[in-house]
């Protein structure tokens, strides 16, 4: 590329840094003019590198992404719509990545736009909407039921007491307490259920790595032996205004459950759960777009989200083990939301992923 030609490459494109997926300007012959940062964290290049480099040697089916362009350039068609497989990082003939191509004309017929959007991508942005729909259901249903069966279950709780003091032969009196310690068990269930929306939050600067140190010694104090939780911190990562201590009771429902599914691998002293920082730009939660977030990943090595709940998993009193209240990922779920963020889970045999994403100022 001559020093003209580097002149010009990046004027009039910053604009493009603020998009989620990746974008490039190319002349038709397929060499980069400019490459957005999505373009270069997806890539694993820096821009500089990627600049200059013919685009077209970057998928498998080349031919196809050439006369594309070609026929745009020309005018032939306005833009272009198909799917492709990108290849990735410094080796690329190593890792392809199944990607959307929209190829589009821009003001001149020397440069073409096109815009590469991860098919894995549109699916999680598609899955993150639906899980931020059924939190907001998920919130309605458990404010109006949690209200419904208080006022009844004082009224049994309160009748049980009556007639307690009424039988003259002990042996009943134990069917009495059986139906108070019930309604009290009930009673501590609704409570929790109703917590986060009860409780005022107390907002401060929160450091996500205290938080996962407070969770790391809690769990590494319930399960002294077997267990590993490592460590793989972002330490560039700021402050941000939050909730502590609520941070801390949604990452320790997370890391409990995960330490709870590993049982089987804690017995054989290989369980290891994996505390991961890091930082992500151009974030969409919510259909409100951040420039900056974090995102925390817990990453365990066990058996994974059994495949008939995994859909369902942040639904109030869904479990996937016995004796499990199914209460604590709808807790931490709600909590993530009210610091306008939210949870995901990527879970198969042998690695499950929770990932907490929080928007950063």
């Amino acid at each position: 590329m001559n020093e003209q030609q580097q002149h010009e490459s990046p004027s009039g494109f910053e604009a493009f840094d603020m998009l989620a997926t990746m974008v490039a300007v190319i002349r038709p012959d397929g060499e980069c003019l400019f490459a957005n940062a999505a373009f270069e964290n997806v890539m694993r290049l820096s821009r500089r590198t990627v600049q200059g480099v013919n685009l077209f040697d970057w998928f498998a089916d080349a031919a196809r992404l050439a006369e594309t362009v070609e026929s745009v350039a020309r005018n032939a068609f306005s833009s272009s719509r198909f799917d492709a497989l990108l290849r990735r990082g410094p080796r690329p003939h190593e890792d392809l990545l199944p990607v959307q191509v929209l190829v589009s004309q821009t003001d001149s017929p020397e440069r073409v736009l096109v815009e590469l959007i991860e098919n894995a991508q549109q699916a999680r942005q598609d899955r993150e909407e639906r899980t931020l729909d059924q939190v907001q259901a998920t919130k309605e249903l458990i404010r109006n039921l949690a209200h419904e069966i208080k006022n009844p279950l004082g009224g049994i709780r309160g009748a049980a007491q009556l007639l307690a003091m009424e039988l003259t032969e002990p042996e009943l009196n134990e069917y009495t307490q059986v139906i108070v310690h019930e309604a009290d068990r009930l009673q501590s269930l609704v409570d929790r259920l109703l917590a986060p929306h009860r409780r005022a939050q107390v907002v401060g600067d929160v450091n996500i790595h205290e938080v996962c140190e407070r969770v790391r010694s809690v769990i590494l104090a319930e399960f002294p032996r077997g267990l590993a939780v490592l460590r793989d911190y972002d330490t560039s990562l700021p402050d941000f205004r939050g909730d502590r201590e609520q941070l801390i009771q949604a990452v320790l429902n997370i890391v409990q459950n995960a330490a709870q599914a590993l049982h089987a691998r804690i017995a054989a002293g290989d369980a290891q759960i994996t505390l991961q920082t890091r930082v992500a730009r151009q974030v969409t939660i919510g259909k409100q777009r951040w420039r900056l977030a974090l995102e925390l990943h817990v990453q365990d090595n066990g058996p994974g989200v059994p495949a008939e709940i995994r859909d369902r998993i942040f639904y109030p009193l869904v479990s996937g083990r016995d004796g499990g209240t199914g209460l604590g990922l709808t807790l931490s779920q709600t909590i993530a939301q009210q610091h306008q963020g939210m949870i995901d889970c990527d879970s198969e045999p042998g690695r499950t992923d929770f990932r907490i994403t929080l928007p950063l100022p």
